[in-house]
């Protein structure tokens, strides 16, 4: 086999994936970027091969915009918190079980899965309206009826039942990577339990919870099902906008520029994260 052969090999068989990739995600991309910048009229709608920046221009100077993109962020960030806050010791455990009963909880992290977004959506609604169960058991002991429902607090629950399994994972791969032994070497040596977590463990799965963290708060900041059935029309986030924008408004344009800024502002939130997380990981292994 030739040079030019063996080196245009890795490209041959990467081919499939690269065409997939470009068909499925750079060609809608680049045809909403297009679209975002077509001039719309409410009475002929949008008229192709006529360009504008007003869509963006209204976007960044209508401070409605800024509320819908402000409440999205810090949803997805509480979000992406909280699922660190209790993904990460559930995985822990989770990684010191046995079987059977590693098997049944991880089971039991993934089940959610295996249900419809929706279907879990109307879930929340009945469990967090007025009649349901939660303001039932608030009211055994005098505290309700509370109103969650359409509101920030039931979308941030919601959010937190569903993207747990994607903090989950992450953290539990990272664990089965640890070397028992170093944990024991430093509990012979005299540290307490929380000092191993703290200086051996968390540093060496910082990079499971790096990834599940991302995940999260990508997949909460472009979530439409849960805040469009239980933050009601009244409390939007930018992926209810959007629908809006291209199903009830029919302002396509507008829609596509709203989608496209929501883009680059979570790939510049994720990447700035991600840059600074693995700053202090590397810093703390020396």
């Amino acid at each position: 086999m030739s040079a030019l052969a063996r080196k245009s090999t890795p490209w041959w068989l990467s081919a499939p994936a690269l065409v997939l990739f470009t068909v499925l995600l750079l060609v809608p991309l680049g045809l909403t970027a297009v679209l975002s910048f077509n001039v719309y009229d409410p009475a002929l709608g949008v008229k192709s091969g006529e360009f504008t920046l007003e869509h963006y221009i209204h976007l960044f100077t209508d401070s409605y915009y800024y509320g819908i993109f402000w409440r999205t962020f810090w949803i997805s960030a509480l979000v992406a918190l909280i699922c660190v806050l209790i993904g990460t010791p559930e995985a822990y455990v989770l990684s010191r079980m046995r079987n059977p009963w590693r098997s049944i909880l991880l089971l039991v992290v993934l089940a959610p899965l295996l249900v419809s977004v929706v279907v879990r959506a109307f879930g929340w609604s009945m469990l967090l309206g007025p009649e349901g169960l939660v303001n039932g058991l608030l009211g055994v002991f005098g505290l309700g009826p509370v109103k969650i429902l359409y509101t920030e607090t039931a979308i941030v629950i919601a959010l937190v039942h569903v993207m747990l399994p994607f903090m989950v994972i992450p953290v539990w791969t990272s664990l089965q990577k640890l070397d028992a032994g170093v944990e024991n070497a430093a509990l012979s040596l005299g540290a307490t339990p929380f000092t191993t977590l703290r200086r051996i463990v968390l540093p060496q799965v910082m990079p499971g919870i790096l990834s599940g963290s991302l995940i999260v708060f990508g997949l909460a900041a472009s979530s439409f099902a849960i805040p469009g059935l239980l933050g009601g029309r009244r409390l939007k986030m930018v992926a209810t906008v959007v629908y809006d924008e291209y199903l009830h408004e029919l302002n396509w344009p507008l829609g596509a520029a709203v989608a496209l800024v929501l883009l680059v502002a979570n790939l510049v939130v994720m990447l700035s994260y991600n840059r600074l997380i693995e700053g202090q990981y590397k810093k703390s292994l020396g």
